[in-house]
C-alpha cells in the first residue's frame, strides 16, 4: 500500500494514452532515441510476453525473432522515451507470463487470436481516424491558436 503523498506525484507522472493491451497481443513500440545531436522514433514491435508492476513501475515485456534468434525487449509502461504503443493485434492466451515460448519454435510459437477483442480494435481505431480526419477536414485548430482565440474572446468581453 502506498502513502496519498506518493500515488499524488506518482499520478503526475502517469501517460493517459496508454491503450488497453494484454499478454499475448502483438505491439508496436515507438521509443525516442537520441542519434548524435538529432531525436529519432524507432519501432519495435512483438509480442508481449509479461506485464508486472503496478502505476508509473509498470513493465513489459516484448518479444520477436530477428534472423532466426528470439530478442525480449522490457520497456516501462509510461517511460517519457516511449512515444506510442499501438495494437497490432489481439492475443488470447490463458497465462499471465507466456515465458514458455522461449523454448519453442515455428509454428508452436503462434498465439491463438482473440477475435472479439480484435474486431473492438478495429471499430475503436475506425473511429479515431473518422475523428482526425475530421478535424483535418475542418482546418485543425492546435492547442495555441485555441488558447489565443479564448483569450481574444475574453479580451472583448
Amino acid at each position: 500500500m502506498q502513502s496519498k503523498f506518493l500515488q499524488s506525484v506518482e499520478d503526475k507522472h502517469k501517460k493517459a494514452d496508454v491503450p488497453d493491451f494484454k499478454v499475448g497481443d502483438t505491439v508496436v513500440i515507438h521509443q525516442k532515441l537520441l542519434d548524435g545531436q538529432k531525436e529519432r522514433i524507432q519501432t519495435f514491435e512483438g509480442d508481449v510476453i509479461a506485464r508486472n508492476g503496478a502505476g508509473v513501475k509498470e513493465m513489459m515485456v516484448v518479444r520477436k525473432i530477428v534472423q532466426g534468434e528470439g530478442v525480449e525487449r522490457i520497456f516501462l509502461v509510461h517511460s517519457p522515451r516511449i512515444a506510442k504503443i499501438e495494437i497490432k493485434k489481439a492475443g488470447m492466451v490463458r497465462r499471465a507470463k507466456l515465458y514458455y515460448i522461449r523454448d519453442r519454435v515455428g509454428k508452436a510459437v503462434r498465439i491463438k487470436p482473440d477475435t472479439k477483442r480484435q474486431q473492438a480494435l478495429a471499430a475503436a481505431n475506425t473511429t479515431a481516424a473518422a475523428a482526425k480526419e475530421q478535424q483535418a477536414a475542418e482546418g485543425g485548430v492546435s492547442k495555441r491558436a485555441a488558447k489565443r482565440k479564448a483569450k481574444a474572446e475574453a479580451t472583448k468581453k
